[in-house]
């Protein structure tokens, strides 16, 4: 079992920044990517970045060039960066811990923490 634990959610001003963290504990041997998805009000929940054990990363075009995930694998955590932030962004974010299929590139497995809000403010 993957355990999934986010922190760093709060409310800031537009223009501001904040760094969300996604500690991931238990049995991951096998997990080998982390990423975020978000879920604004109304709206359905959408992938925002991810990254693989080697390091790649992805990037929904809407966050590109201001947001930046990283990973510290020595402590199975993820991290992301968010600058520029505006009320669009307002959303509950979800970290995973998860299995990405290198052939398809496509996560088949996911455990996912509970989430938190970021909230921005015009």
């Amino acid at each position: 079992q993957v355990h999934v634990v986010e922190s760093g959610g709060g409310l800031v001003q537009a223009g501001g920044s904040l760094r969300l963290s996604c500690a991931a504990s238990g049995s991951i041997s096998s997990i080998n990517v982390m990423g975020w998805h978000r879920q604004a009000p109304g709206k359905q929940r959408e992938s925002v970045a991810r990254i693989t054990s080697g390091g790649t990363t992805k990037y929904a075009d809407s966050v590109k060039g201001r947001f930046t995930i990283s990973r510290d694998s020595a402590k199975n955590t993820a991290y992301l960066q968010m600058n520029s932030l505006e009320p669009e962004d307002t959303a509950v974010y979800y970290c995973y811990a998860g299995i990405l299929n290198p052939k398809t590139a496509l996560v088949t497995f996911a455990s996912w923490g509970q989430g938190t809000q970021v909230t921005v403010s015009s």
